[in-house]
């Protein structure tokens, strides 16, 4: 699922091909995407949009009269730029809109039907779609801290949460904490000031260097294939291959569909996280469904 970084991308690209120019018209390929009645997702043929922004891991496009777009890519979910209207494919395409400068396509692989359209009207009615989590870029070192502390579960819940903090999935989640030499299955109540200082610069280090390294790699092109998941990645994805840092082999577990990438060198004290003693640990303090947590962000 894209995450913060690569959804900054799709935000910086949809505004440099849309602003300015006029959306003529939508088209519902799935009947299940969209999920709005009332405005109709018809309403928004006709304009032109006007601001671009997220709320969590949902790609907002506000447009002429105070209308707006509320996409969510879900796990699978990603979107196309073309130049000219492409044709139609039914099992990949969720939605078209088609502006005076080329094609947006909403696609989504798979059979499981995850990603969402809505339109609405009003600020105000943004508000829904909020779950109250604090942007990561934007949170100062005091409410971050006071954040994390704020309720008692694992540090990778804790990121994950889209109460607590918005836009963060698993692939960020494991990268921040490896970066801190954090364990994923800590507990926030036991976490010192010294180690939120860390997470805290972890965190805000691993979504910068992400969002520049995806800014330099695309050069204006449009963000095609992305993916949270990427080569520089320094344990995510990487599983028994070297730690950059010690060079132990990176390790992985999954628990209740949730799968995590750390060093236990760096991270767990040499430590593997695995059997029943972990599923003892955690109990209700992990993700029990990915992609039910995921879709909440």
């Amino acid at each position: 699922m894209p995450e913060l970084p690569d959804l900054t991308m799709y935000l910086e690209a949809l505004d440099a091909r849309t602003r300015g120019h006029t959306l003529e018209r939508v088209t519902a390929v799935s009947p299940f995407v969209v999920r709005s009645v009332e405005p109709p997702f018809s309403a928004l043929a006709g304009r032109s949009p006007l601001s671009f922004a997220l709320i969590g891991k949902r790609l907002v496009v506000g447009f002429e009269g105070d209308l707006f777009l509320v996409m969510h890519l879900m796990v699978s979910g990603r979107l196309q730029w073309h130049t000219t209207r492409p044709k139609i494919h039914r099992r990949l395409m969720m939605a078209l809109f088609d502006f005076t400068a080329g094609t947006l396509v909403l696609t989504e692989a798979g059979t499981k039907r995850r990603a969402s359209i809505y339109v609405v009207r009003g600020a105000a009615a943004l508000e829904q779609f909020a779950h109250g989590g604090l942007d990561p870029m934007a949170v100062t070192d005091t409410q971050f801290a006071a954040r994390v502390r704020s309720e008692n579960h694992t540090l990778k819940r804790t990121l994950t949460d889209p109460r607590l903090f918005s836009g963060i999935g698993s692939v960020y989640a494991d990268e921040i904490l490896h970066r801190a030499r954090l364990s994923p299955v800590r507990w926030s109540s036991q976490i010192t000031d010294a180690e939120l200082a860390t997470l805290y610069a972890a965190m805000r280090g691993s979504l910068v260097e992400s969002t520049s390294r995806l800014r330099a790699e695309l050069q204006g092109a449009w963000p095609a294939h992305l993916t949270a998941g990427h080569d520089g990645m320094s344990v995510h994805g990487k599983s028994g291959k070297p730690c950059p840092v010690c060079g132990a082999p990176v390790q992985r577990f999954r628990y209740d569909d949730a799968e995590t990438h750390y060093c236990a060198q760096c991270q767990t004290g040499g430590t593997r996280l695995a059997g029943r003693t972990l599923s003892r640990l955690l109990k209700d303090n992990w993700p029990r469904d990915l992609d039910l947590i995921e879709g909440e962000g």
